[in-house]
């Protein structure tokens, strides 16, 4: 950079000084006039010429070296890495576990997204520790952040957030916050959200099946109580809720055990993979017909259910991450609700 050129830094302006350098290289680069491999001021030189502190300067190369727009060589200096990325705005999606469900989210929202950002995917397997870890290396980093609030208690129960999560996620500027999944309510200000009602969502969905729902004698719903990656009590609430309504018998059960006992006029409800396949096998086993002796519903949907005439209940999870995408391209803030359905198939 050619030390005659100046920088913008304004004294009465509302934006911190670390920001308006990271700004004004940015556009610099944008313009053409900082190019790969130019080399760019020291932090003692820049901090001396503006007459700023020593910190102030490396927070805002810091910030660039982790947007990779800048790095540092030993004993040479600062030096420009890429510019591809000055015309996109930067992601950080922090996702709560690895599985397909989640990961249909995110394919959804980078292909919306396309050539107009660049998205740095986390995962921090309901770990509160690994979270706060992870948001705090990030902040001012991104110009968004989405994120998945589920985390588990130390028994393995799950919680939307706790309190030091909710700190963390509040202090993050409210126009550049997307929440997804699970609806934080006790989180306040004005920020974009595309979320599911847990509870609402199951129950709603079984009233859509209920008249074929009530040839079963009884409803039993497979809740891990206690998971890795916890579900949300919500989904149980729910389930309960429209048993209770619809005056029909009902079991809460943690897991498909290898001797579960099964009786024709059973309607089993799963949550996990595991569960599904063992029940479905132990059907099998005892020469029961899927969807007469026996029914069942799948929560979430994959191209494998469908394929084994498995119904579901679901949110969408394409729409999901398509959602999320068009709230940044077109600067949203608003509050979505995901589209969730029973898809009715074979097993019901």
């Amino acid at each position: 950079m050619n030390n005659d050129r100046p920088l913008p830094i304004k004294e009465d302006s509302r934006i911190p000084k670390y920001q308006q350098i990271v700004n004004s290289i940015i556009d610099l680069i944008s313009r053409g006039e900082l190019r790969m491999d130019d080399k760019i001021p020291s932090i003692n030189a820049l901090s001396e010429r503006y007459d700023l502190s020593r910190d102030t300067v490396e927070k805002a190369y810091n910030i660039l070296k982790s947007r990779k727009v800048i790095t540092s060589v030993k004993g040479k200096g600062f030096y420009v890495t890429r510019t591809k990325l000055i015309s996109k705005v930067n992601i950080l999606f922090l996702v709560n576990k690895l599985s397909s469900y989640k990961m249909r989210i995110y394919n959804a929202f980078v292909q919306r997204i396309a050539a107009h950002g660049h998205v740095d995917l986390y995962i921090y397997h309901c770990d509160e520790g690994l979270f706060l870890n992870l948001l705090a290396k990030s902040s001012q980093v991104y110009d968004y952040y989405i994120v998945m609030p589920h985390f588990k208690t130390p028994a393995l129960r799950h919680v939307s957030a706790t309190e030091e999560v909710l700190r963390a996620i509040d202090a993050i500027p409210k126009n550049k916050l997307i929440m997804m999944d699970n609806n934080l309510i006790q989180l306040g200000g004005e920020y974009a959200e595309v979320y599911q009602d847990f509870e609402m969502d199951i129950y709603a969905a079984l009233k859509k099946g209920e008249s074929k729902i009530r040839k079963y004698q009884k409803l039993i719903l497979v809740y891990p109580e206690r998971a890795v990656y916890p579900y949300p009590k919500r989904i149980l609430h729910g389930f309960r809720r429209f048993c209770v309504e619809a005056d029909m018998p009902f079991e809460v059960i943690d897991e498909i055990y290898e001797d579960t006992i099964l009786r024709r006029g059973d309607l089993f409800i799963t949550i996990e993979e595991a569960d599904l396949v063992n029940l479905v096998k132990q059907i099998r086993d005892k020469e029961m017909a899927l969807g007469e002796d026996v029914g069942v519903i799948s929560y979430n949907d994959t191209p494998l259910k469908d394929l084994l005439g498995i119904t579901v209940v679901s949110t969408d999870f394409d729409a999901m991450g398509r959602t999320a995408a068009d709230m940044i391209l077109n600067k949203k803030t608003e509050r979505v609700k995901n589209p969730f359905r029973l898809i009715e198939r074979e097993s019901l």
